[in-house]
């Protein structure tokens, strides 16, 4: 397995040369300059980050990452803390809504448990476990920085493990009650922005258990003041088990050069932090679809990058991965396939780019 600093010195940026060659390529196709908008962003991005023009990311993979969060004691969740593992046991029978959806789209689920608060005996779970849930950090740190980049090298191992498997392209899940209050926390920490346009209601508050969940918020980080130049720290004070084994994925997948899928606000956050970390890893990254969660928007600004979709979603568990793989295949499918001018023997001076 390689290790967190191993893995830093190998990410380097997309392939300029491929970008370009797709990039001429896909003006070639039998189709008015530009006309279909994304579709031929993200196959020319496609080949930035594999090397080659024509792809077929059809071997596909979500690393689902699972803990608790002991934050849950302050009142900052409206759901009840053992939904984490009822759901993940779940999700490995295929039947929750992530467990759907990658079903439809012919996507596997590799599940694991960095954090769960109980011992959990299920073949379909992998136990990757470094402690019993982060603690609350509206106490205590969440973890030791050590314990936040063991998580991270778990997400290193479980991308590395799934390249050798030869999976084309992976997504980025998560599951575990309480997280959405470490999401906001960490995008405070790194932006310096404030409760009042960070933080959401997550699976749902009231109104009055919103403010409640700013204060706690915010009087964490005043207690204690993560760096926010040193992304580990920050892991380490405020974020959670789950973000930082993201965070691991985000930054293998541009070490291994594959395809890496930002589900909803959880795993935005973590590839922020992967972001901070690297910022070439944000050339191997496609963000799925829109959370409504605030976070969500303020994130993809920092990263600069917009959804493929937007359909009210804010479940989470990376049911967003999925659907992205979708079109994600189709946009290169249409590259690989799609005829050209030449082999359609056909005159092209007549085309205006609509992009312009």
């Amino acid at each position: 397995m390689k290790t967190y600093e191993e893995i830093l010195k190998g990410i380097h940026p997309a392939d300029a040369e491929a970008v370009k060659a797709a990039e001429e390529y896909m003006d070639c196709l039998i189709k008015p300059l530009g006309s279909l908008g994304k579709l031929e962003t993200m196959a020319i991005k496609m080949a930035g980050i594999t090397g080659q023009v024509k792809n077929a990311p059809e071997k596909r993979c979500s690393i689902v990452m699972v803990a608790d969060n002991e934050i849950c004691e302050e009142g900052v969740s409206g759901s009840p803390q053992d939904i984490t593992v009822m759901l993940t046991e779940h999700m490995a029978k295929g039947v929750c809504g992530m467990g759907t959806l990658s079903a439809y789209a012919n996507a596997d689920i590799k599940i694991v448990d960095l954090g769960i608060r109980t011992d959990v005996d299920n073949p379909g779970i992998i136990n990757r476990k470094i402690r019993y849930g982060a603690a609350n950090f509206a106490k205590e740190p969440a973890m030791t920085r050590e314990e936040a980049i063991r998580a991270i090298e778990v997400g290193i191992e479980m991308v590395g493990k799934a390249v050798e498997e030869g999976y084309q392209i992976l997504g980025t899940g998560e599951m575990g009650i309480g997280n959405t209050s470490s999401t906001s926390a960490i995008l405070m920490c790194l932006t310096g922005l404030s409760a009042e346009v960070a933080v959401g209601k997550g699976g749902g508050l009231t109104d009055e258990a919103l403010i409640h969940k700013k204060e706690v918020i915010t009087r964490a980080l005043e207690l204690h003041r993560p760096d926010p130049q040193d992304p580990i720290d920050v892991l380490s004070k405020v974020g959670g088990l789950d973000i930082a084994g993201m965070a691991g994925c985000f930054l293998a997948a541009a070490y291994y050069r594959v395809p890496i899928v930002i589900d909803g606000v959880i795993s935005a956050v973590a590839a922020l932090v992967a972001y901070r970390i690297n910022p070439a890893v944000k050339d191997f990254m496609f963000s799925s679809h829109h959370s409504i969660e605030p976070a969500y928007d303020l994130i993809m600004k920092e990263l600069g990058m917009e959804p493929i979709l937007n359909l009210d979603m804010r479940l989470g568990e990376g049911t967003g991965c999925p659907l992205a793989f979708h079109i994600i295949g189709s946009a290169c499918y249409m590259m690989s396939h799609m005829y050209t001018f030449e082999q359609f023997q056909h005159d092209q001076t007549y085309r205006i780019d609509l992009r312009k």
